[in-house]
């Protein structure tokens, strides 16, 4: 079962599951229009005999609905990834980010616990947790929030570490650092540059309106993230993992980098704008992945250079522009037996 499974993490996470032979099961909210795009490739009738991808109405603000679906699913694993994920508006909406990002682990670890079966369950946890920390972090590291989803994913850490010592479940954190791809919500930094230059190459904006340049954060790419989260619920034992590449890099470094491989110069085309500061800001994160290296192997291919380029390679597809090539290379060379699908 995943939460979450219309967002990046999810889409490729049951794309990963699925090439695995699992039956999917993933949650989905109830609204008037559907928002399954990222899964509309895998997804198949319900009545179809070789389906093994089931989509259900829930909200993490529903503990009943919550407890309901794990009692008819009966999962053997659990993969937490829904919240309101996104740091900006988790001011705008503090409330209702705590509630859907904190409470809504409680909801179904509660369901959980209360089914009396044994479910392995992956929280996915957030490096923006360790805030003003300095780095590197891992996963000793002091948390120190600087926004509301990053409280609520401080005590959604805790509850799961709490039910695992204290009821004796398989619940395990997974504590990623930024992981971006083509699948990137469009509203997100990394995403909103990328796009921007596909759109002014298309000549269809002339400008790209930015915040803060000056922050660092580690990124990787989501698809090797997805299965790191996977094989942290495959150990024998439950325990809490840092995932990262270990460099960092700012956020003027992805527009200098995305702009340069587009061939444009980037001080022409972008201008920063007050409105998308954060109240707080989280200045400089860097992952210590030396833990789950060790424990389970697990070390990421992709480059910082090469996630900007698969990313400026696809938003430049999709706006009917030739992309220039080389992300394309990465992936052929670094991924020959890839599972999810090539955006």
């Amino acid at each position: 079962m995943i939460t979450g499974i219309t967002g990046q993490d999810g889409s490729y996470l049951a794309e990963l599951l699925l090439s695995k032979d699992y039956e999917v099961h993933g949650i989905i909210r109830r609204a008037s229009t559907f928002n399954t795009g990222r899964i509309d490739h895998i997804y198949s009738d319900p009545h179809e005999p070789q389906t093994r991808l089931f989509l259900h109405y829930g909200d993490l603000s529903d503990s009943e609905q919550t407890s309901n679906i794990l009692y008819n699913i009966r999962p053997e694993e659990v993969y937490h990834l829904g919240a309101q994920s996104h740091v900006k508006v988790s001011f705008s909406m503090p409330e209702y980010s705590g509630n859907v990002t904190g409470l809504g682990t409680v909801r179904i670890l509660e369901g959980i616990r209360r089914s009396g079966n044994h479910v392995k369950f992956y929280q996915a946890s957030s490096s923006e947790m360790f805030g003003r920390s300095p780095p590197p972090q891992n996963e000793d590291s002091v948390f120190s929030p600087t926004s509301p989803y990053a409280a609520a994913k401080v005590f959604a850490y805790w509850i799961a570490k709490n039910y695992r010592l204290g009821y004796g479940m398989f619940a395990c954190n997974g504590i990623l650092f930024n992981h971006e791809s083509p699948r990137r919500g469009e509203i997100f930094v990394t995403r909103k540059i990328t796009m921007g230059i596909a759109s002014i190459m298309a000549n269809k904006q002339r400008l790209l309106y930015l915040g803060n340049l000056e922050p660092k954060r580690d990124w990787g790419f989501a698809p090797e993230y997805v299965e790191a989260m996977w094989r942290i619920l495959q150990q024998d034992k439950a325990d809490d993992y840092v995932v990262g590449t270990g460099k960092k890099h700012s956020v003027r470094e992805f527009v200098e980098e995305a702009f340069s491989y587009a061939g444009l110069n980037w001080e022409k085309y972008v201008k920063i704008d007050q409105n998308y500061f954060r109240p707080t800001e989280t200045e400089d994160l860097e992952a210590d992945a030396s833990k789950i290296k060790k424990a389970i192997g697990w070390e990421p291919k992709i480059t910082f250079k090469d996630l900007v380029r698969i990313m400026v390679d696809a938003d430049m597809r999709k706006a009917g522009l030739k992309p220039i090539g080389e992300g394309d290379a990465v992936v052929q060379k670094k991924f020959v037996n890839r599972w999810w699908k090539t955006d």
